[in-house]
């Protein structure tokens, strides 16, 4: 019974709720532990005194973080099974999730950034499709999930222009800079000799070897192995894509195209990606307010 309420819940998040592939495979692997945990005992009759027990275990051999993930999916199993199956210990709902630090993601210099993406140098196919990759993460912000998912139909070099489908499946515009269209039209000729080569064909645009979409973790792969070329560690996609946001913020964009780009529902998402240093924050200060520009005042001439 346990196993057919998830299996159900899944079918509503990806139906009615849009959520991605990706976000679905994670809901599933943190209910499945919840599953494990409770052994035969239905879920809906789990009391708090369960959950509680659950999230202890859990502190012991996982990050705070991934804690509040796994509660939060719990959290949602438990609004749904309220909304449509009936009456639950609604003190489940309630209960807090731990406190997360408030850490500031890694963001790359622009030199570094510059020389990460440039650092694929050969012609072949894997070459040029992992130039294409860097670029697309740096130049247009994209997620993993997102630059994975993309397709030819969704490329217009000729406006520049990319249609993104992020999370909810959300299709929003992008615009794609002339460094990433020199870098895609140099590979696109690439690929379709990769494909014909294999017999085979595909519209995605990022292949693997053996000529089918690439995975995420495989994109993960391509930026750590470019990342440790050039001397940088701790380098994932997602620091590509914070990297440029900040960097767009730094030189003047708003926050609200900003949020445009990244496809963020809520302006406060935004503004957590796009920190600045105090020392810019000093810079703009003085460039900008009324109070800074004012001149000093001469000294009397005797």
């Amino acid at each position: 019974m346990n196993r057919e309420l998830i299996e159900e819940f899944l079918r509503y998040l990806s139906n009615e709720k849009n959520f991605s592939p990706h976000t679905l495979r994670a809901y599933r692997r943190d209910l499945e532990d919840f599953l494990k945990f409770l052994g035969n005992k239905p879920i809906t009759e789990v009391e708090l005194s369960d959950l509680r027990a659950f999230i202890v275990t859990l502190r012991k051999t996982v990050s705070p973080r991934t804690v509040a993930r796994k509660l939060s999916a719990i959290k949602s199993l438990y609004r749904y099974l309220m909304k449509h199956k009936g009456p639950v210990d609604t003190r489940l709902l309630a209960l807090a999730s731990p406190k997360l630090s408030k850490e500031l993601p890694r963001v790359l210099t622009v030199d570094e950034a510059v020389g990460l993406i440039e650092s694929p140098l050969e012609d072949h196919f894997i070459s040029l499709r992992d130039r294409v990759a860097l670029e697309l993460l740096y130049g247009a912000g994209l997620r993993a999930s997102e630059l994975c998912g993309l397709r030819l139909p969704d490329i217009n070099l000729q406006v520049r222009l990319l249609r993104v489908r992020g999370k909810g499946r959300k299709e929003r515009l992008v615009p794609l800079g002339r460094k990433a269209k020199e870098a895609i039209s140099k590979y696109l000729p690439e690929r379709e000799k990769f494909l014909q080569r294999l017999g085979r064909s595909s519209d995605y645009l990022l292949l693997n070897r053996f000529g089918g979409p690439l995975s995420t973790r495989s994109l993960q792969r391509i930026v750590q192995k470019y990342a440790l070329k050039v001397g940088l560690s701790g380098v994932h996609p997602h620091v590509l894509r914070h990297s440029f946001a900040t960097h767009l913020l730094e030189s003047g964009a708003d926050l609200r195209s900003i949020q445009e780009m990244l496809g963020h529902s809520r302006l406060a998402t935004t503004e957590r990606y796009t920190h600045l240093d105090f020392g810019h924050l000093a810079r703009v200060y003085d460039t900008a307010h009324p109070r800074a520009l004012a001149k000093k005042p001469e000294c009397d001439k005797d």
